[in-house]
């Protein structure tokens, strides 16, 4: 299935669902810049820094057990910037909760950076983070995720755009000041509110 029809036209119930300027697909198309990143468990680590009390380095296995330890389920629906939304998104990781919890983030940090392979990053307000849905996810739709989609983990912030949701997760920075990642150096919004179609800066 999938519909490019007006959101008008959408089955009923999920109109609703699909934000203005958006179509439906069943399909999880493959979006990003460059190459796909090479995985390495025995190198690979992940890091929990800045306005914390307490910084964080995970291993691979050491990630894993913590994701056996509170791993949780969420279904949600997925909207990309270039104009597709899938329904019922999958997701399963270590709530971002979790990670606030260990960390505990000072008064001062405002702002969640995720660092990702490449040196790319994404920005996200540290508010968007506070919702019972926000993972650091490792597998999707029952299944590992995927080297296109991410593996090993990646961030899910359903409620903003996909981009936000920042595939080859290596690391999380909470910081006091705001610091636009790749795509928002690149054009894309700051913020990134599919339902108010916040795609690009000055929209």
């Amino acid at each position: 299935m999938k519909l490019r029809s007006k959101k008008a036209e959408l089955p009923a119930g999920m109109r609703e669902r699909v934000p203005p300027g958006q179509y439906l697909t069943e399909k999880w198309p493959v979006l990003h810049y460059g190459s796909v990143p090479s995985f390495d468990p025995k190198g690979w680590d992940f890091r929990v820094f800045g306005a914390v009390e307490r910084e964080l380095r995970w291993t691979w296995e050491e990630l894993r057990t913590l994701d056996r330890e509170c791993a949780k389920l969420v279904v949600a629906d997925m909207h990309c910037v270039t104009t597709w939304s899938r329904l019922d998104q999958r997701w399963e990781g270590i709530p971002f909760a979790k990670i606030v919890e260990l960390a505990k983030p000072t008064a001062e940090a405002a702002f969640v950076i995720a660092h990702s392979e490449h040196g790319f990053t994404a920005n996200v307000p540290l508010a968007d983070t506070r919702g019972d849905d926000c993972l650091v996810a490792l597998r999707a739709n029952g299944e590992p995720l995927t080297a296109e989609h991410g593996y090993p983990a990646r961030l899910v912030v359903p409620h903003l755009y996909a981009w936000k949701s920042a595939k080859w997760l290596r690391g999380i920075e909470f910081s006091a000041t705001d610091k636009p990642g790749f795509w928002e150096r690149n054009g894309y919004h700051n913020h990134g509110d599919p339902w108010t179609e916040e795609r690009y800066w000055g929209d």
